[in-house]
């Protein structure tokens, strides 16, 4: 599936030195620490709003919008609830383009 939009992940080789950057002290928290987009959303957990998400090798979900409150976020995914619906998306983050919010997003560093 993944054919030729997403390039193969590389990693750095046990004698470079190029990770040590992003090592964190044991006790140390690392939603307030680090902005990745899963500490984001989870900092906004509850609030509305608007997925984009894309799938490029299915022909039939190519490009989705979902709309919802966000529930839980993880680092390799999101799930939000369609109160108006009923229906409920587990959405893998490698799919997901962008967040869009109606109100003002919580970001903490």
């Amino acid at each position: 599936m993944n054919g030729t939009y997403y390039q193969n992940p590389t990693f750095p080789t046990a004698t470079s030195n190029n990770y040590t950057d992003t090592i964190v002290p044991v006790g140390t928290n690392l939603t307030m620490e680090q902005s990745y987009i899963e500490n984001i959303l989870r900092l906004n957990k509850g609030k509305k709003v608007k997925v984009y998400a894309a799938f490029p090798d299915s022909l039939d979900w190519k490009d989705s919008i979902y709309n919802g409150i966000i529930e839980q976020a993880g680092r390799d995914h999101l799930i939000i609830s369609n109160p108006e619906t009923g229906k409920w998306y587990l959405i893998p983050m490698i799919y997901l383009n962008f967040v869009e919010f109606d109100e003002r997003v919580n970001y903490q560093l």
